[in-house]
């Protein structure tokens, strides 16, 4: 019982503070609570608190820091065009067209060599090729 209650405050300490450390603890105290529901004493319990949450600081914090450090990824220039949708201003094909992407005016070409898309439809912009769109 005493295991879950340390188990509860770990958690609101480490939801309030956003310190990764705590939810290992928190594992660890899961753990040791586990031992203590199959009857194991407290000393076996403490050490298998401390086991399992060195454990989880040794090889899971580093690859948890990791992640969070990396912070988000921003796409801009072409990378930022791919994936958005367009609209089609004059006939696309596998030659070429015109489209409408981001307010701007683009050239574009069909993917696929056998599609037509003609002015109106929505496109999705797979590619850019230079300053061509590349569409499907």
């Amino acid at each position: 019982m005493w295991w879950l209650i340390v188990l509860g405050g770990l958690g609101i300490v480490g939801v309030v503070s956003s310190i990764v450390e705590f939810g290992m603890f928190m594992v660890g105290a899961l753990a040791a609570s586990i031992a203590a529901g199959v009857g194991a004493g407290l000393v076996v319990q403490c050490i298998v608190f401390a086991v399992v949450s060195a454990s989880f600081l040794i090889f899971v914090r580093p690859i948890a820091l990791r992640q969070l450090n990396r912070g988000p990824v921003m796409r801009d220039g072409v990378q930022a065009l791919k994936g958005r949708s367009a609209v089609v201003l004059e006939r696309v094909d596998e030659h070429g067209g015109r489209i409408k992407l981001a307010g701007e005016v683009w050239t574009a070409r069909s993917m696929d060599t056998t599609r037509v898309f003609e002015p109106g439809e929505k496109v999705d912009v797979a590619d850019i090729d230079g300053a061509t769109a590349v569409v499907i």
